[in-house]
């Protein structure tokens, strides 16, 4: 994202106040971590004093924005569960001015993503500014959007993990959902966090959190724990009802579980070994009664060879489908 060549015509009414007070400098990365890294430094105009906003804000003025400032915003720590889309969507009618969205990770912020968003116009950057600073992301929730202003943008290293593909520099680049070439859009690019770049009105409408091109997610799956006391070792999980606890080894959660409930078979997270409490053993195979639909232990009397496995059921593939698609159905169920 080019940054440091672009400035616009000041506005008259325009304060200088933040010509003494420092920027401030925020790291950032984005591309697969798998593959490659990019990092640099964004720099950043200070926020306005609350004062001097608020008054600006209710006579519509643009006095309290930075005197220097470009057409270039940083909204930082987007909640991770909103989508490229979603995005695209809280933007709403200043998308066709975007010039240009970036998407990059602050370290340590695994649970939220920031935004650089290059606009056409001083103008869009300052309504985007006015209309978007402290507005919340969702009704439903209590996390709330900031806006900065940029001063500079400044790419400081590219760290490859792996090969990757290499691109001629005469080719230009094309939106691998559309297959137009990118500058070829009025709405806009969008670069996802790994790097490959869309126009804004494609990816839109991509309702996923991962990347059309490469599946990579940003949001992480929440790690597993006992739901008793938090730990996330030597976890089980209950077959029956799906009710997380932590071994006897720890504090015994899914053994009182059990107790509780009379819930007895419980998987192994770890291991994926099935273990009945009722009959203080490990579990080979569970199958599904169809009297009462409880989970019951299926025991095999054709003969079991010396490394355990049967020498009658291994070779039926519609036994083994069928008795995996019911240990399944009972995790999911």
């Amino acid at each position: 994202m080019a940054t440091a060549g672009d400035s616009a015509s000041l506005p008259p009414s325009a304060s200088p106040f933040s010509s003494a007070r420092a920027l401030e400098s925020v790291p950032f990365s984005s591309g697969n971590p798998r593959i490659e890294e990019t990092r640099g430094v964004v720099l950043l105009h200070p926020d306005p004093p609350a004062a001097a906003a608020a008054a600006a804000a209710a006579s519509s003025s643009s006095s309290h924005l930075p005197a220097e400032r470009k057409p270039q915003v940083f909204v930082p720590a987007v909640p991770n569960h909103m989508t490229y889309a979603d995005f695209c969507r809280f933007c709403g009618s200043f998308v066709p001015h975007m010039l240009e969205m970036r998407i990059v990770r602050i370290d340590g912020a695994e649970d939220q993503y920031s935004v650089l968003i290059k606009f056409d116009t001083l103008s869009s950057t300052d309504s985007f500014y006015k209309h978007f600073n402290g507005k919340q992301f969702s009704s439903l929730e209590g996390d709330v959007s900031r806006v900065r202003f940029v001063e500079d943008v400044h790419y400081t290293q590219l760290i490859e993990h792996a090969h990757s593909s290499i691109t001629s520099s005469a080719e230009q680049p094309t939106c691998p959902v559309c297959l137009e070439r990118l500058d070829q859009d009025p709405g806009g690019i969008l670069t996802t966090i790994c790097n490959h770049s869309f126009h804004c009105s494609c990816i839109s409408k991509w309702t996923d959190s991962s990347c059309p091109v490469c599946r990579y997610c940003q949001q992480q799956p929440e790690k597993s724990m006992c739901s008793v006391c938090g730990t996330s070792e030597n976890l089980w999980i209950c077959l029956i009802c799906g009710n997380v606890g932590c071994g006897r080894y720890k504090g015994g959660h899914a053994i009182e579980h059990w107790k509780e409930t009379e819930h007895c078979y419980s998987l192994e997270l770890e291991t994926q070994k099935v273990w009945d409490y009722a009959g203080d053993n490990y579990v080979h195979r569970l199958i599904q009664s169809k009297t009462d639909g409880k989970l019951v232990e299926y025991n095999c009397y054709g003969g079991h060879e010396a490394d355990g496995i049967c020498s009658i059921c291994s070779g039926d593939a519609g036994m083994d489908e069928a008795l995996l698609n019911s240990k399944v159905e009972a995790v999911m169920y």
